[in-house]
């Protein structure tokens, strides 16, 4: 299956999604849990039949999901069609798209050692030192969010950085930087 570029997700015209850091993702305003759970219901059912699963978080009022070819490692037409597919049944159902309201945080650590923190950032952050792929500490349950490394040079004495990575939907990028700045952000 093809990977699919930034520009092809952009065109698209998945407008109730953003690409985010890992996949495409939406959040769909519900109003209760009831209808949050009808919803996940049906986007079950769409799953199912297309044989391609979606993370979800059902929450009181809305509900999040995420889609990414994980067999790849990146998205796909199959995340295309799904990702219609359930916003159809979010219209279906009176269903509010919250696009602008999406974020996603990853952490980064600089390091010249990822073979051995590697393993010690998996064991402490997911509890299992093999929760490592490539350059990447996962979490199964996604709880924690994604820790990847930076590699760096070596040092005689080690320089360690974490940063986060803050994604944002790029449709308000502009406006989320403004109101940080506006907070006392500089």
């Amino acid at each position: 299956m093809d990977k699919l570029t930034s520009t092809q997700i952009l065109d698209a015209g998945l407008n109730d999604w953003r690409q985010l850091a890992q996949g495409i993702h939406a959040r769909f305003r519900t109003g209760s849990f009831t209808a949050g759970l009808r919803f996940v219901t049906a986007v079950t059912e769409a799953a199912e039949a297309a044989n391609h699963h979606p993370d979800v978080t059902l929450t009181y009022p809305h509900v999040d999901l995420k889609l990414i070819s994980h067999d790849v490692g990146a998205l796909t037409q199959r995340d295309v069609d799904l990702a219609r597919a359930i916003s159809s049944i979010a219209q279906e159902q009176g269903l509010t798209p919250q696009p602008g309201a999406l974020a996603e945080v990853e952490l980064a650590l600089d390091t010249a050692a990822l073979a051995d923190a590697g393993p010690f950032w998996a064991a402490l952050l997911t509890g299992d030192a093999r929760n490592v792929s490539g350059d990447d500490v996962v979490d199964p349950s996604g709880r924690v969010p994604l820790l990847w490394f930076q590699g760096t040079d070596a040092h005689e004495t080690p320089r360690q950085r974490f940063h986060l990575d803050v994604w944002v939907p790029h449709d308000v990028a502009d406006a989320r930087i403004a109101a940080a700045v506006a907070a006392g952000g500089a």
